[in-house]
């Protein structure tokens, strides 16, 4: 049976304050790759646009079945490496990582490398199971039936990851091999979709959706209707029976962070050369398919509402107006009800208000400071505890600080046992494993302890 991949892939910055767009996502006729990148100021998006460009060249290569798993790891080592490398000529990049999730299709096999919480979803016969495991500190306290799953998907502390490609040596990804079936469904998505979108709801869209195009679009507004406060990326894929379907199109799309080189003319921010530089070579222009050009390059980037972008407009407008006429108490005491995890004369410390400043007045100050030390945890947690974590609530917030005092106490343990402790901010690896299926069940695979904690993609 001759099968093809009909694809389409979303983005967009979603309502929280982020500035930019830090996830990364591609989809062509034989790769299927997201990348949610992290490390706030140390630049997100060029982790995730680096992971893409070196990921991108896959698709146009001939590989057996027998080499695709090994070419798929290979690629994605290679891609971690570009992160030291890129960290290593820029200090400015020290600290950036990103989640991936790469599928690589040859024939009717499917090779897939995973690592991070973003997470990827097969919808077969009507039913969705959940083909990845996330990565994460959340998903370690279900594995040890310490909470339900259930209760992980409103735990305050899902942002966490335990692994993900930072350019260390051991960032492992898990690995497997799928077998492809028509009328399958693949979706891949970053945590702004599955943190804030019930999995019910993935379903029924899934579901009910009549093509790849038209499930991308509806997730991405059910995520904005559902106030995600991330960037939301999504990937949607069909496996068509050539047969009984016409061949789709074969144009990649690139969207993200990976895109703005060509959206934009210029490299990504942050790098002597561009992150994307192999994913725009299969993306020499902006402009979007025509009905003459099935074959052209598809940028498909945010399908952002002129109302959406009226409206936040508006609500910047009207927050300044209040501050200015006299509603100025009422915004101040909302930001007095937030709280964030940050460092304060070297210790981690809870702050109050939210961090920024109206002209000459603060919104924020230390609430309290702790006795635990960021020189004790890992290096990149020092990075994010520097830069500052938003959290919410102040119960919220003192449980990050107890996180981040058990992950200072493993770094003292392990420095006593004369093991560093602070280049790597992920778990001891676990082996990479080869295998015809993908466990659904989040509780079907044994995890190693936490020995150090990053932060994910922040609201």
């Amino acid at each position: 049976m001759a099968i093809a991949l009909r694809y389409a892939a979303r983005t967009d910055l979603g309502l929280g304050p982020k500035s930019r767009n830090e996830d990364s996502g591609y989809a062509g006729p034989h790769l299927l790759v997201l990348a949610d990148g992290m490390g706030g100021h140390a630049a997100g998006d060029v982790a995730s646009s680096l992971i893409v460009g070196q990921l991108a060249p896959l698709d146009g290569e001939s590989i057996g079945a027998e080499q695709a798993l090994p070419a798929l790891e290979k690629s994605v080592r290679d891609a971690n490496s570009s992160l030291r490398r890129a960290m290593e000529d820029d200090p400015k990049l020290r600290g950036m990582g990103s989640t991936t999730i790469a599928m690589l299709r040859t024939g009717n096999k499917l090779a897939m490398a995973h690592i991070g919480d973003s997470r990827a979803y097969l919808l077969r016969d009507g039913k969705l199971s959940q083909i990845t495991k996330d990565h994460s500190f959340v998903q370690q306290l279900v594995d040890e039936h310490r909470i339900t799953p259930e209760e992980a998907e409103d735990h305050p502390q899902r942002s966490l990851v335990t692994r993900v490609m930072t350019g260390q040596v051991d960032d492992e990804p898990d690995l497997s091999v799928r077998e492809l079936r028509a009328g399958d469904r693949y979706l891949l998505c970053s945590d702004g979709l599955s943190d804030f979108v019930r999995r019910d709801i993935i379903e029924e869209i899934l579901s009910e959706s009549p093509n790849p195009s038209a499930a991308a679009d509806r997730l991405i507004e059910v995520a904005l209707k559902a106030s995600a406060r991330d960037n939301v990326t999504v990937v949607v894929a069909d496996v068509v029976d050539l047969r009984d379907s016409e061949a789709p199109s074969t144009s990649p799309q690139i969207v993200g962070a990976a895109s703005l080189r060509d959206r934009e003319g210029k490299r990504t921010r942050g790098l002597p050369i561009s992150p994307a530089e192999k994913a725009a070579s299969l993306a020499r222009s902006v402009r979007a398919p025509s009905a003459d050009d099935d074959d052209s390059p598809v940028l498909a980037e945010e399908p952002r509402s002129t109302r959406v972008i009226w409206v936040r407009r508006v609500v910047l407008a009207v927050a300044l107006a209040l501050i200015l006429v006299g509603g100025g108490y009422a915004a101040y005491a909302w930001t007095q009800n937030q709280y964030y995890v940050k460092s304060s004369d070297g210790y981690v410390a809870i702050w109050q208000g939210v961090g920024q400043n109206i002209g000459p007045v603060s919104l924020s100050r230390v609430y309290v400071v702790t006795d635990v030390p960021v020189g004790q945890l890992p290096t990149y947690v020092q990075d994010v505890v520097s830069t500052g974590t938003p959290i919410g609530s102040l119960a919220d917030a003192n449980t990050r600080v107890e996180t981040l005092r058990t992950s200072a106490t493993d770094c003292r343990a392990q420095a006593t046992a004369g093991i560093p402790c602070g280049q790597n901010p992920v778990v001891a690896p676990t082996p990479s494993t080869t295998s015809t299926t993908v466990p659904a069940s989040p509780t079907d695979t044994a995890t190693t302890p936490v020995t150090g904690l990053t932060t994910g993609s922040t609201p």
